[in-house]
């Protein structure tokens, strides 16, 4: 659900204006709302406060940017050194910093030239080997690729130089590299020559652009002998500045944030010659922490509170408030901007429906295990306050969020392994080649005759084993109709339950045209899914006359309330009966979750099929090659199509569920509240 705001506008006098704002970091519960126009200032300080935000602006920047340098994680706390010696200490450290990183990514350049370069280098500066320094003679080093044809290099240096040139040329790896010699007089008609037949000259990287290619080669030895080891001392040199200067800077760099988000909170307010005025946006379970951060200033701050319009009020923040099995999918959820303030929050919905679908689609006990694994692994990670560092995608996950996926991981896992169990499947068929689940004819056709199939059972043949298989999914000669539909039935139940909430919305805020939007479709859509069932998917055409079924006289009913509600918005949706057509396309979409997870499916038994198959032909060593191979298979198999599961589930979610309800066409900013990020003065957080 959405926290309900109450909005809150504060006057106080400048000189306490400092003291009023960082009261209200500490409290940590104000969402600030600029104000703009009126007859005080409003927007960028000018004078003393824009000369004083400038320098803070100034360190702040000079200490992110050497904590960057440091690239190191936040340590333990640090007590907060005294405002006057700010400046300084920032210097210390940053200036040893500087110059330890430019050593460092000179160094590293050198390296990623070396590791380039190198061999080419060395058998250019062989080829060379003292012509390099010649006064006469210039030298044009290139790189012949397997394509390429040294005769027609050959060939147009003859015709422009005729027998003044030496040409030369080595394997190195794959390619080959040249060198031409000629005079320095005619080095441009050399390069003329390699133009034409599409080549260039080898130009180095950085210093070593310049230098002969002996010396050249020399370097690039040195570097490769002494490199690595260099840049080993280089970082552990940062690792001992982060661990000198590391706290102190983190603890500088948080307090400077405070005084620059003062800074900011001036900007954003009204201003007087003696008053400042603010407004914002406050939980109403948060009240109290307001009131007891303003009421300790008495009389110098006067402050009124009233209920936020959700009709008419523009950028009330969002906050989602939800229990504790709903709340982690809120990572989920925020992938997305968050709902408009006052509408839908559909983080239940998503909780619910979501690992269902996802369970549904993979449906597989050995898969479902290790979903289950690495929930916990997650889960572990968080306990023991670890983040998860995915340098490789730029990204670092912390605790919090990992204890969130973890969960979520947990619940995808648990409907996985149940749905496992309805269809049989442990990785692919394994457990069925041994006869642990197995098909059971006569209760198959007991569950599911109501639908019109019957299991083909055959003369002489015996189906034994343990637990009977309640959903054979991957029967496809006679369930998939059953299947299909199964899955079609969760898209008649949110597409429709979409534009139900359409209709409510509308109603809510008093807005006709969405309303009749949302009865149109509703009704549209419900008429559309009548009629497949009424004609058996348009077998059937006779039935339109059949009053005396129900589903056709609601399918009538349904129809007239599109076309009622299309007349209401037709000037505002003059095309709307192609998207009740788009709409009848949306409930289709939902057919992927059988589709998909009958592919994941069939891909999961082919993988455990080749191995069984393996052990019957081969007999012992079968069995060891088998299980090599199928796992193998199975990781190639899971790795290719997990994105996709768990992204077809979302798409159903954020496209045809949420389309019809108008969370996809506005919303509002995430409550982002004034918080203090150092310590008061002379504590440790």
């Amino acid at each position: 659900m959405i926290n309900p705001m109450q909005q809150v506008v504060i006057a106080t006098r400048k000189r306490d204006s400092e003291a009023v704002i960082a009261a209200l970091q500490d409290a940590g519960v104000l969402h600030l709302k600029p104000i703009t126009g009126g007859p005080l200032s409003t927007g960028s300080l000018a004078g003393a406060d824009a000369q004083s935000r400038r320098e803070d602006e100034r360190l702040l920047a000079r200490a992110e940017s050497t904590l960057a340098e440091l690239g190191s994680y936040r340590p333990a706390p640090a007590s907060l050194p005294a405002a006057g010696s700010w400046a300084d200490l920032i210097e210390q450290a940053a200036q040893p910093t500087a110059a330890l990183a430019r050593q460092r990514q000179d160094l590293q350049a050198d390296l990623d030239a070396e590791s380039a370069y190198g061999d080419a280098v060395r058998a250019l500066g062989r080829m060379a080997g003292t012509l390099d320094r010649s006064q006469r003679v210039a030298l044009l080093p290139f790189v012949l690729q397997p394509t390429d044809t040294l005769g027609e290099l050959d060939a147009a240096l003859k015709a422009d130089l005729a027998d003044r040139y030496v040409l030369a040329t080595e394997t190195v790896g794959q390619n080959r590299v040249g060198l031409i010699a000629t005079r320095r007089s005619e080095r441009d008609l050399a390069r003329a020559a390699l133009g034409k037949v599409r080549l260039g000259e080898l130009r180095l990287p950085g210093r070593f652009d310049g230098l002969p290619l002996g010396e050249a080669a020399a370097e690039m030895d040195r570097v490769s002998r002494t490199g690595t080891a260099r840049l080993g001392e280089l970082n552990a040199e940062r690792d001992r500045l982060a661990q000198a200067h590391a706290p102190a800077l983190y603890a500088i760099r948080d307090a400077l944030k405070d005084r620059v988000a003062i800074h900011d909170v001036r900007a954003v307010s009204a201003r007087g010659k003696y008053s400042l005025a603010l407004q914002g946006y406050v939980p109403e379970d948060r009240l109290a922490a307001l009131k007891s951060a303003l009421d300790r200033f008495g009389s110098a701050v006067n402050y009124e509170l009233h209920a936020v319009d959700e009709h008419h009020d523009a950028l009330v923040p969002v906050e989602l408030k939800n229990n504790s099995y709903v709340k982690p999918f809120q990572t989920v959820m925020g992938l997305m901007t968050p709902p408009k303030y006052g509408t839908f929050d559909p983080t239940w919905v998503v909780a619910l429906f979501f690992p269902l679908f996802f369970g549904i689609i993979m449906a597989d006990i050995g898969y479902g295990l290790l979903f289950l694994a690495f929930g916990m692994w997650l889960l572990g990670k968080a306990k023991r306050n670890e983040g998860w560092d995915l340098s490789f995608f730029g990204a670092y996950v912390p605790p919090v969020t990992l204890k969130d996926l973890g969960f979520v991981t947990n619940v995808m896992a648990a409907w996985t392994i149940l749905w496992g169990f309805l269809t049989g499947e442990f990785f692919g068929t394994f457990l069925e080649h041994l006869h642990v689940f197995y098909i059971n004819p006569e209760l198959l056709n007991s569950l599911w005759s109501w639908t019109g199939i019957r299991y083909p059972i055959e003369e002489g043949v015996k189906h034994y084993g343990a637990i009977p298989i309640l959903f054979p999914r991957l029967e496809t000669g006679y369930f998939s109709n059953v299947a299909l539909v199964f899955a079609l039935c969760f898209g008649i139940l949110q597409v429709l339950w979409g534009w139900a909430i359409r209709v409510q919305q509308g109603l809510k805020h008093k807005d006709p045209v969405h309303t009749w939007e949302g009865v149109a479709l509703f009704g549209g859509v419900g008429a559309l899914i009548l009629m497949a069932f009424a004609t058996k998917a348009g077998k059937d055409f006779g039935a339109f006359t059949n009053f005396s079924d129900p589903r056709v006289l609601l399918m009538y009913v349904g129809f007239i309330a599109f076309v009622v509600g299309w007349l209401r918005v037709i000037k505002h949706y003059p095309l709307l009966p192609i998207e009740l057509l788009s709409q009848g396309g949306a409930v289709v979409s939902y057919a992927r979750i059988f589709a998909v997870g009958l592919v994941s499916a069939i891909l999961a038994k082919l993988c455990t099929d080749l191995g069984w198959s393996l052990y019957e032909s081969i007999g012992f060593l079968g069995i060891i090659i088998g299980i090599l191979l199928g796992v193998v298979l199975h990781f190639l198999v899971l790795a290719l199509t997990l994105i996709g599961h768990v992204l077809q589930p979302l798409r159903l979610h954020m496209v045809e569920f949420l389309n019809p309800t108008g969370f996809n066409a506005d919303s509002s900013p995430r409550y982002n509240p004034l918080r203090r990020l150092s310590p008061a003065q002379g504590q440790v957080k």
